[in-house]
């Protein structure tokens, strides 16, 4: 039923069972195109519904906007030996993928990769799943970026697509007409996190407008689907069981000592939940 969450307006569906969950995102009918015979949708998992879509850019608060180009210049000026690639959008990538304070959130083709994020911490609290329809949403793109994905005959960009059109983030965002518009892209397999995780990325025309807004402004082409806390055991139950966890994510020894302590931590309110980056995929 229509309603709101975190201030945004879109479509709330409230799920009580694994079942109820499994068939809501199961169900495409709404984000069906004709010219892809698959569903369109990236997801996002928050591991409480307080939690926002805010970039981790915006969350330095002050005028962060102004420190942006600094961040990314800095970034590929001492990071320069990993050479992710020759785009801004591959450092991009790199830096969200470390951590830098970037405009970017992160997203994934993957609902069940989606809930593991949502359901890995916190877990006395509620938590919710985001979909988005790359398609509908790429209709509010600009004429070039629109006929570049057209041509492509792709739901997202690749990060060499997006460079022939804007070499950089102030070419990016003088594509801008009036709204802002937002892109969807994979970004370079970096590592096999990455991979594994059926990462992608999105970037706004603007710095300062967050996720939130735009899906307030085009309620149609996203869902959002409350997890209550009480089914959060059960979520996580059948994620395990699908070896959809921390070791398989996040390969390497970080990510098989994050599933080894959650898996051996009773299932009661800590401080350890506190330390999961919302959104924190890729």
């Amino acid at each position: 039923m229509p309603g709101k969450l975190g201030g945004v307006e879109v479509r709330i569906d409230t799920v009580e069972t694994w079942r109820e969950l499994d068939d809501a995102i199961a169900d495409a009918g709404w984000c069906r195109h004709e010219s892809h015979p698959r569903p369109t949708l990236v997801f996002r998992g928050l591991a409480k519904s307080s939690y926002t879509n805010v970039s981790s850019l915006a969350r330095l608060e002050g005028n962060y906007a102004k420190v942006e180009r600094h961040l990314l210049r800095n970034f590929r000026k001492y990071a320069h030996k990993a050479a992710p690639g020759p785009e801004d959008w591959d450092w991009l990538a790199l830096g969200q993928h470390h951590g830098l304070p970037t405009r970017l959130l992160d997203w994934t083709f993957s609902p069940l990769v989606a809930l593991h994020f949502a359901t890995a911490s916190w877990p006395e609290d509620d938590a919710v799943l985001w979909a988005v329809d790359v398609v509908q949403a790429h209709r509010a793109l600009p004429p070039g970026l629109k006929a570049a994905m057209a041509e492509e005959g792709s739901v997202v960009f690749t990060t060499d697509l997006l460079a022939e059109h804007a070499e950089d983030l102030p070419a990016f965002d003088a594509l801008q007409e009036e709204d802002p518009f937002v892109v969807f892209f994979e970004p370079p397999t970096l590592d096999d996190r990455i991979a594994n995780q059926a990462a992608v990325l999105s970037a706004i025309s603007d710095p300062t407008c967050q996720m939130d807004d735009w899906l307030r402004q085009h309620p149609d082409g996203c869902r959002a689907w409350h997890i209550p806390a009480a089914l959060k055991a059960e979520v996580r139950t059948r994620l395990d069981q699908a070896q959809i966890t921390e070791r398989m994510l996040m390969p390497g020894l970080d990510g098989l000592a994050s599933w080894l302590r959650r898996y051996y931590s009773p299932q009661s309110t800590s401080d350890e939940g506190s330390a999961q980056h919302e959104g924190s995929m890729a």
